[in-house]
């Protein structure tokens, strides 16, 4: 049974999510997966298909809204990539508490405080996020826990 397939691009109701183009393995070429761009391959810089891949941007979140039926050929995947349509999504992280403001537009600053069993250290240090991310704060959430004492807040970020 063939994936399953869409008309073509979207928008959310909310208006913001425009849906996107790329190509993803097999594995993750799955209607609901989500995952976080991490940024081009060396691998893929002679490909023709680069522009297709690379649309996306480093360190964001998205979702897979649907699979189409057309596949390439990938050397970096050894196999093939599904041409699938993806929306960005928010993703959970932590700032400093003067940051968290609704809606604001920030210069994202990892915790880099190195305590890797702390219940939000994945929320103060996003996996593929780079110092200086240009994000929004969607919303803002609780005080998040710290044993450090840093004034942190948990949010979700776009």
């Amino acid at each position: 049974m063939p994936p399953p397939t869409s008309p073509g691009p979207r928008v959310s109701s909310e208006g913001e999510n425009t849906v996107l183009i790329t190509l993803l393995s097999e594995s993750q070429a799955q209607v609901g997966k989500e995952f976080v761009f991490l940024g081009p391959q060396l691998e893929c810089k002679e490909c023709r298909l680069k522009g297709i891949c690379f649309n996306l941007e480093k360190g964001a979140s998205y979702r897979v809204v649907a699979v189409r039926n057309q596949k390439h050929p990938c050397e970096l995947n050894e196999g093939e990539v599904h041409v699938v349509e993806v929306e960005r999504i928010t993703r959970p992280a932590a700032v400093e508490k003067k940051y968290a403001v609704e809606g604001s537009k920030i210069s994202f600053q990892p915790a880099g405080c190195g305590q890797i069993g702390c219940p939000n250290y994945r929320r103060c240090n996003p996996v593929g996020m780079d110092a200086g991310a240009k994000v929004e704060i969607k919303t803002v959430g609780a005080k998040a826990e710290c044993p450090l004492g840093q004034s942190r807040v948990l949010i979700d970020l776009l």
